[in-house]
């Protein structure tokens, strides 16, 4: 039993230091109730990475725009739109359109 104290007396013998009990309050208090927290930078870093993915998510997007308002610039372009689209036709042209039948309603399925 006297062994058992002295090895806990030997461990807990650099925690009688003053400087070292502060030195540990120290640590305790900046890495979690500090304003400049591990913690809060932590969350902060998450948001950062969840926004740089934003950015290079709407970037692509964007580039994709770009190259859709350019192809809607030619008058090729804007008449294949309305014919996809509003389903427009030229003059003397018959257009048959072909649909899926999942893509259709049926009765059942409403």
């Amino acid at each position: 039993m006297l062994k058992k104290n002295k090895k806990l007396l030997v461990l807990l013998k650099p925690l009688k230091s003053v400087y070292t009990l502060i030195l540990i309050a120290f640590i305790i208090w900046m890495s979690i109730f500090d304003t400049n927290s591990w913690l809060i930078h932590s969350e902060l870093n998450k948001d950062i990475n969840t926004l740089n993915s934003k950015i290079e998510f709407y970037s692509t997007e964007i580039a994709k725009d770009k190259n859709e308002i350019k192809k809607l610039n030619t008058s090729d372009g804007i008449e294949k739109y309305a014919r996809e689209h509003y389903k427009m036709k030229k003059d003397n042209e018959v257009i048959y359109l072909i649909e899926d039948q999942d893509s259709l309603k049926d009765s059942t399925n409403e």
